[in-house]
C-alpha cells in the first residue's frame, strides 16, 4: 500500500496540491477533491495528512479542508471494491506478477522521470494483489481457526473495533485493514456483522496518524485535525448503535444493485454506505462544528487579533464609539511598532510576517466597525475625527508591511557589514529603537519628542546610507550585499515614517464641536 500510494501521489506532482488547494470553493467542490484525490493516491491517510500541511501552511483554510477531509473517508472505499470485485473473485497471481514486472521495468527505465514513479506506483498495484492471494492462502489454511474476534455481542463487537482500530494504527493503511477483512470475511472466519465492525474500527484508526501529524502545528492545523476526528468518532458511534440495522440494510441494497452475493461486495458496499452516511450525518454539523473548532487551540497572535475595546453596544452613542475606537487603534498602533522592533532586530521574515499578519486581522475587525459607525447620523465633528482614526489605522498598516519588507531583504546582514557601514547601522538601528519608543509614549510633550526621535533618525539613516555606498564604491562590499542592504534600510525608514505619522495624528487635538 505505502509503495502504490506513494507512487501515485509522486506521478500526480503538483497536481495534488493544486487540486485540494484550488477545487475547494464549496462544500461540493472540497468533498470532490477529497473523494477524488484519495481514489487516485489510495491512502486515505496520505491525503488526511497533506491536508492538515496545507492548513498548517495557510494554503487552505479551515471550512474547506473540512470537506476534503470528510471526502477522503469517502474515496478510500474504492480500496475495498477493488479488493471485493477484483482481487478476490480471480486468480489474481497471474495478474500480480506481470504487474509487479511491468512496474520494476518502469521503474529502472525511467530514473529522473515521471516513468519512474508510475512503475512504483504500478509494482505497488501488483504486490497489493499478491499480497491479498496470500492473505487467501493464509486464511483458507486456517481451517476455522480465528485470528480476529468473533461473535455479535456488545463486548465482541467492541473487540472488533478495536482490533480495526489496532490494525490501522499498526500498518498505517485503513485501506491495508480493510483487504486484511474482506479476506478474512470471505474465507468464512468471520460475519458479517463482524468484520463491519472492524471496518468501522480501522476507520477510528486513520485518526492517530492525522493527530500525529498536528504535534508543533498551528491552531488551525489541530482544528482540521480534531474535524476529522470527530467526523469518524461520530460516524462510528452512530453506526455502532446502528449496526444490525445497517448490515441487514446493506444487504438488502446489494441484491437490489445487483451485486455478487460474496461476503466482500456486501462489505465493500458497507464500507462506502458507512462513510457517505457519515457526510450526510455531518452536513447540518459542520457550520457549528467549526464555530466550536474555531474557540479551540487559540493561539497568543489569534488572541490579539481579537479586539478588546470595540463593543456593538458603544455604536448608538459616537462619543463612546469614538473613544472605543481610538484604544482599539492604539492596540494596532503598539502591535504594529512591535512588528517594526523586531525587524529592526533581526527577526526572521517568518516571524515578523506573523506579528504583520496580527496587525491585519485586528485592523479588518477595526475597519468593519468604522463602516458600520460611519452609517450612523454622525456630527460633523465626529465624522472628521472617524476620517482622521482612519488615517491613522492605514498609517499603522504600512508600517508592519514595510517592516516585513525590510526583514524579507535580509534579517541578520547587519552583522557580515564592513566595519563602518556596520557601526552606522547599529547607530541608525538604536534611533529607530528611540524614535519607535517616542511614537509609543503617551505624555504630552509627545509631539516634540517625536519631531525630535524623527529628526535623529533620518541623520543616522543618511549616515548608513552613504557609508554603505562608499562601501560598494571601494569595493569593501558586494554590489548586490550593499543594495539588499539599501532596501532593508529604506523599507524600516518608510515604516518609522509612517510610525511617526501615526503618532503624530493620533496625539492631535479632536477636531472642535460645530
Amino acid at each position: 500500500m505505502t509503495m502504490m500510494s506513494d507512487g501515485l501521489k509522486l506521478a500526480a506532482g503538483a497536481a495534488l496540491e493544486r487540486i485540494l488547494a484550488a477545487a475547494t470553493r464549496t462544500r461540493w467542490h472540497g468533498l470532490g477533491s477529497g473523494v477524488l484525490v484519495t481514489a487516485m493516491v489510495q491512502s486515505s491517510t496520505a491525503v488526511t495528512v497533506a491536508t492538515i500541511g496545507f492548513v498548517n501552511a495557510g494554503l487552505l483554510a479551515l471550512g474547506p479542508s473540512l470537506w476534503v477531509l470528510f471526502g477522503a473517508n469517502v474515496g478510500t472505499t474504492m480500496t475495498g471494491w477493488i479488493v471485493a470485485l477484483v482481487g478476490l473473485r480471480f486468480k489474481i497471481e497471474a495478474l500480480a506478477l506481470p504487474l509487479i514486472g511491468v512496474g520494476v521495468l518502469l521503474r529502472m527505465t525511467g530514473a529522473g522521470t515521471r516513468r519512474a514513479p508510475v512503475g512504483d506506483a504500478v509494482a505497488g498495484f501488483g504486490l497489493l494483489f499478491l499480497g491479498i492471494a496470500l492473505l487467501q492462502q493464509a486464511f483458507g489454511a486456517l481451517s476455522g481457526d480465528t485470528l480476529l474476534p468473533a461473535g455479535d455481542g456488545v463486548g465482541a463487537v467492541l473487540l472488533q473495533v478495536g482490533a480495526g482500530l489496532l490494525m490501522t494504527v499498526l500498518t498505517q493503511s485503513s485501506s491495508a485493514a480493510m483487504a486484511i477483512t474482506l479476506t478474512a470475511a470471505q474465507g468464512g472466519l468471520l460475519s458479517a456483522q463482524s468484520a463491519a465492525a472492524v471496518i468501522i474500527g480501522a476507520n477510528v484508526g486513520t485518526t492517530v496518524t492525522a493527530l500525529m501529524a498536528t504535534v508543533g502545528a498551528t491552531p488551525n492545523a489541530r482544528r482540521a485535525a480534531l474535524a476529522h476526528v470527530a467526523f469518524n468518532v461520530v460516524t462510528a458511534a452512530v453506526a455502532l448503535a446502528m449496526l444490525p440495522w445497517m448490515v441487514d440494510a446493506i444487504a438488502v441494497l446489494r441484491a437490489w444493485l445487483g451485486l455478487p452475493p460474496d461476503p466482500a461486495a456486501r462489505l465493500a458496499l458497507f464500507h462506502t454506505a458507512f462513510n457517505v452516511f457519515g457526510v450526510l450525518l455531518m452536513w447540518p454539523l459542520a457550520t457549528p462544528l467549526t464555530h466550536w473548532l474555531q474557540r479551540r487551540f487559540r493561539s497568543a497572535e489569534e488572541d490579539e487579533s481579537r479586539p478588546r475595546f470595540l463593543d456593538e453596544n458603544v455604536l448608538p452613542v459616537p462619543e463612546l464609539a469614538l473613544q472605543a475606537l481610538a484604544q482599539e487603534i492604539a492596540r494596532v498602533g503598539g502591535l504594529a511598532r512591535r512588528t517594526a522592533a523586531s525587524a529592526l532586530a533581526g527577526a526572521p521574515g517568518s516571524a515578523v510576517a506573523r506579528e504583520r499578519d496580527t496587525v491585519q486581522q485586528l485592523d479588518a475587525v477595526v475597519e468593519r466597525f468604522i463602516e458600520r459607525l460611519s452609517r450612523a447620523a454622525l456630527p460633523p465633528a465626529a465624522a472628521r475625527d472617524l476620517a482622521r482614526w482612519l488615517r491613522v489605522l492605514r498609517y499603522h498598516e504600512t508600517a508592519a508591511e514595510q517592516a516585513v519588507l525590510a526583514a524579507q531583504a535580509g534579517a541578520g546582514a547587519d552583522a557580515a557589514l564592513p566595519e563602518a557601514p556596520r557601526a552606522a547601522a547599529a547607530a541608525f538601528v538604536g534611533q529607530a529603537h528611540a524614535l519607535l519608543a517616542a511614537c509609543g509614549a503617551s505624555d504630552g510633550a509627545v509631539a516634540d519628542r517625536i519631531a525630535t526621535a524623527v529628526e535623529r533618525a533620518e541623520v543616522s539613516y543618511q549616515a548608513f546610507k552613504a557609508a554603505l555606498l562608499d562601501a560598494g564604491a571601494t569595493g569593501a562590499m558586494p554590489i548586490d550585499a550593499m543594495e539588499a542592504a539599501l532596501a532593508r534600510a529604506s523599507a524600516l525608514r518608510r515604516a518609522l515614517d509612517q510610525a511617526a505619522k501615526a503618532a503624530r495624528l493620533s496625539a492631535a487635538p479632536a477636531p472642535a464641536a460645530s
